[in-house]
């Protein structure tokens, strides 16, 4: 688990052992904050991130469901770039 400005994540995938927390802490804005996941991929030495929802959030669209992540890497993202995938772990109250 890691915690950014107060958000918890859970690292769920991490190709090729590229988190990098700090890195990640430089482009993690309030922008991010609403969705469920957040995907950072990193080609030519930038890192990039993208948000996405649960398929059972009431935000979701097909362009950022998790349940397709694969196809949102195979279609915008560099070929064998590497990547991660962090899940927001919810406060409990």
């Amino acid at each position: 688990m890691i915690e950014v400005n107060g958000h918890k994540f859970e690292i769920i995938k991490d190709e090729k052992d590229c988190f990098d927390k700090d890195e990640f802490e430089n482009y993690f804005t309030e922008y991010f904050y609403d969705y469920d996941y957040i995907v950072g991929d990193i080609a030519y030495s930038h890192l990039r991130l993208k948000g996405f929802y649960n398929e059972k959030n009431k935000k979701v669209k097909d362009y950022n469901n998790i349940k397709n992540l694969e196809q949102y890497i195979s279609d915008y993202c560099a070929y064998g770039c590497k990547y991660f995938v962090l899940k927001k772990i919810k406060n409990e109250k």
